[in-house]
């Protein structure tokens, strides 16, 4: 389901997604366009991997961070809100804010997503650019759906609006997320 919200100002689409009244379990996000996007709840694959990946990143990083599911970022630049599949912030920006407000966005240290069907190109695309240009450090895309079979990227050292390094590793593979998380991922159990 979507809404158009072309043609306003960032204050406009703030208070618009600020003002949504979102169905317990769907998300809302702002999007290339100015579009306000409301996407139902993931399905059991998904969760299956949310499952799996938030322990392992929670027990990696310091204890002042916060390790977050449901947390809107912006990227006032493009125009942009999104709620990462999983986030990691430090607990004092989360706490700082109010609670509708977004975190911006260049204050995460890793964004994930894990890609859904109906959301692949924004997940392989639009965010992909929005988070370099925001300049989260990593953002690591978890593909179920890609065209060479399951598949995890990690996209690092963000610069001018690009990630200038990629790693990746079909699912069954390990991944090391490198500083400032500092973790060997096995996505073995990702199947």
């Amino acid at each position: 389901m979507s809404a158009a919200a072309v043609g306003q100002g960032w204050d406009a689409l703030l208070r618009t997604w600020r003002e949504l009244d979102v169905p317990e379990g769907w998300r809302a996000e702002i999007i290339e366009g100015g579009i306000v996007v409301m996407t139902p709840p993931p399905g059991r694959g998904h969760n299956l991997i949310a499952d799996v990946l938030h322990p392992a990143v929670k027990t990696a990083v310091p204890r002042e961070w916060a390790v977050l599911q449901t947390l809107g970022v912006s990227v006032p630049g493009l125009c942009r809100i999104y709620e990462p599949d999983l986030v990691v912030v430090p607990r004092g920006v989360v706490s700082a804010g109010a609670d509708s407000e977004p975190v911006p966005a260049e204050e995460a240290k890793l964004a994930v997503e894990i890609v859904s069907k109906n959301n692949a190109r924004t997940d392989r695309v639009e965010k992909l650019r929005a988070y370099a240009v925001a300049g989260i450090p990593l953002y690591l895309l978890i593909d179920r759906f890609a065209d060479e079979g399951p598949w995890v990227t990690l996209f690092s050292k963000p610069v001018d609006g690009h990630y200038r390094h990629t790693d990746g590793v079909p699912f069954g593979g390990k991944i090391t997320i490198p500083e400032p998380v500092g973790l060997v991922l096995d996505t073995k159990e990702f199947d």
